[in-house]
């Protein structure tokens, strides 16, 4: 079952199809092509398996949300890895708050790791994470336990970066970069 669940059969009516422009596609609700056919699965797991990163890049409402969606599943039903989709939106209302929107940012992720993989790491220590890293640290040591508290690699599938802005965007891209290595 899809990420809708048994939602749409809940009223027991005839679901009518349309194209959907408002986010990820729901195959039980949306007409789609499917989200990986458009993109070099290939390519794109090499850069997986080579412990790479890169970049989607497209106009809005292209389907990239829902590409990196079927990215993480799969991904995740090879077994092999542990991958996440993370929308990072939502520290955008705290713009040059950094400490406001990292946690916003990191809460998210730490739900996201309960929802996803039932893994509670990441909310029991992300107390810790910012008393021993502050705001500036605490994303690359939340990822680098979370790392080794598994031995498949860990996948992050990063959405709506560009909506973060100043301090805020510099922060976390310099504590992925400083964390990746």
């Amino acid at each position: 079952m899809s990420r809708i669940g048994s939602h749409c059969t809940l009223y027991n009516q005839q679901i009518m199809r349309f194209f959907n422009t408002a986010g990820p596609i729901l195959p039980e609700l949306n007409y789609f092509i499917p989200p990986l056919e458009r993109l070099d699965r290939d390519e794109i797991f090499q850069l997986i398996k080579q412990w790479r990163y890169f970049v989607l890049h497209a106009p809005r409402q292209t389907g990239k949300t829902s590409a990196l969606l079927a990215l993480c599943d799969e991904l995740n039903a090879t077994g092999q890895y542990r991958a996440t989709y993370w929308n990072v939106e939502t520290g955008q209302a705290a713009r040059e708050n950094t400490l406001t929107a990292m946690r916003a940012i990191l809460s998210n992720l730490a739900e996201k790791a309960v929802i996803d993989f039932q893994d509670t790491f990441v909310r029991e220590n992300l107390t810790e994470f910012f008393e021993t890293a502050g705001e500036h640290g605490a994303l690359r040591l939340l990822l680098q336990r979370w790392s080794a508290s598994d031995p498949r690699p860990l996948v992050l599938m990063i959405d709506e970066i560009d909506a973060l802005v100043g301090d805020t965007l510099i922060s976390v891209l310099r504590q992925l970069r400083t964390g990746y290595t």
